[in-house]
């Protein structure tokens, strides 16, 4: 009985997550949308919203690597003194797509008119933290 419980919460918190990142590429969409014509469509706002909740599924709530032997002494398949490529991705990634998220909401809710340089920024930086993070949940998948 616990663990489904458990599954259930585990499936509920990633649920969670991948809306939380649908919305973060609503906001990012938004932003851009309003100031690219281009972008203007229902393609660019599903798209970004797919694509944020598949990174914050995937990426956020990815699997440890195996800590150190507990004899003190590394084996050959130990990570001990590397780095967690996963882990770093992720990191660096959900910083990326949320930082971009909240400069969308802020720059929309203070209704300021960025120059156009600020808003490729925004979306390079939505665009690489999200592929960060799903690549990040992909590494951690294939262990």
């Amino acid at each position: 009985m616990r663990t489904r419980v458990r599954k259930f919460a585990h499936v509920l918190e990633r649920l969670g997550l991948a809306m939380a990142g649908a919305a973060s590429g609503l906001f990012v969409a938004a932003l851009v949308g309003a100031s690219i014509a281009a972008l203007t469509n229902q393609a660019f706002l599903l798209l970004m919203m797919l694509g944020g909740a598949i990174g914050f599924y995937l990426g956020i709530d990815t699997p440890p690597l195996p800590f150190k032997a507990t004899s003190g002494q590394p084996s050959n398949g130990d990570w001990v003194g590397k780095i967690d490529t996963a882990e770093f991705l992720s990191a660096v990634g959900t910083f990326l797509a949320a930082f971009s998220a909240f400069a969308s909401v802020g720059v929309i809710v203070l209704r300021h008119d960025p120059h156009i340089a600020w808003t490729w920024m925004i979306m390079a930086g939505w665009c690489i933290g999200v592929t960060m993070q799903i690549v990040a949940g992909a590494i951690a998948r294939r262990r």
